[in-house]
C-alpha cells in the first residue's frame, strides 16, 4: 500500500524490492498507531542516539544507595525502571532497551523479572550472578560482546568487579515490565511504593 510518502522510490541510489518486482507490498499489517504516520515521522519517532539521553541515576529503588550505583539510558521504553511515561523513549511494543553506566565495585541487587532479561557488555567487565532457591549463587563474568539471558523467575544480579566503568545493553521481553521483584523485603517494598507512585 504506497501512500505516495517515500514507499516503493529509489533510497540511497538503490531500486526498493517492490520496485524491482521482489515484493508486491508489506507482509505483515502495519502496528495502528504508527499506519498514518509517514516514513519521516515514523523514523523520528523510532530513533534515539546515545548523544541525547540523559543518564538516570534514580531509574530504580536501589540506585543511591552505595553498592547499587548505577545510571539507566533508556532507548526503547522504562526497562525495569517503573518510568513508562517518560515521552523521551521510542515507545516500546514487546521488549524495552536501555543501557547502563555502571562505575567500579558498583552492581544491582538480587532480584527477578516476571520475564527474561538479557545483558550483552558493550565496555567493560560485568560480573553476572544466579541464585537457586537454595541460595547457591554461580558468578558469570562476561567482557565485550559477551551476553547471558537471565530467564522469568531466576533470582540475578550483577556487579562490575573491573576497575573501569562498564556499559551494557539490558533487554527485558516485555514492552511494560512489572516492578523489579527485589529479593531484600525493604528494597523491594520501596519499590512497590516507587512504581505504584508513577501509575
Amino acid at each position: 500500500m504506497d501512500s505516495g510518502r517515500g514507499i516503493g522510490h529509489a533510497v540511497c541510489g538503490r531500486s526498493s524490492l517492490r520496485k524491482e518486482g521482489r515484493m508486491s507490498g508489506a507482509r505483515h499489517e502495519i502496528a495502528p498507531e504508527i499506519a498514518a504516520l509517514s516514513l519521516e515521522e515514523i523514523a523520528a519517532r523510532h530513533t534515539k542516539r546515545f548523544a541525547a539521553i540523559e543518564p538516570d541515576w534514580d531509574a530504580f529503588a536501589d540506585s543511591r544507595t552505595e553498592g547499587n550505583r548505577r545510571a539507566q539510558h533508556r532507548f526503547i521504553g522504562a526497562g525495569g525502571s517503573g518510568k513508562h511515561a517518560d515521552p523521551s523513549v521510542v515507545p516500546a511494543g514487546n521488549f524495552t532497551l536501555s543501557i547502563l553506566l555502571l562505575p567500579p565495585g558498583q552492581g544491582s541487587g538480587a532480584h527477578t523479572h516476571e520475564v527474561e532479561e538479557v545483558f550483552f557488555v558493550l565496555q567493560g567487565k560485568l560480573t553476572v550472578f544466579l541464585e537457586d532457591a537454595q541460595g547457591r549463587r554461580l558468578d558469570v563474568g562476561l567482557g565485550p560482546w559477551e551476553c547471558i539471558s537471565c530467564p522469568a523467575g531466576v533470582v540475578h544480579g550483577f556487579v562490575n568487579e573491573g576497575t573501569e566503568p562498564a556499559y551494557f545493553q539490558i533487554m527485558i521481553g516485555k514492552g511494560r515490565p512489572g516492578p523489579i521483584g527485589f529479593a531484600d523485603d525493604a528494597v523491594y517494598a520501596t519499590e512497590l511504593a516507587r512504581t505504584r507512585a508513577m501509575t
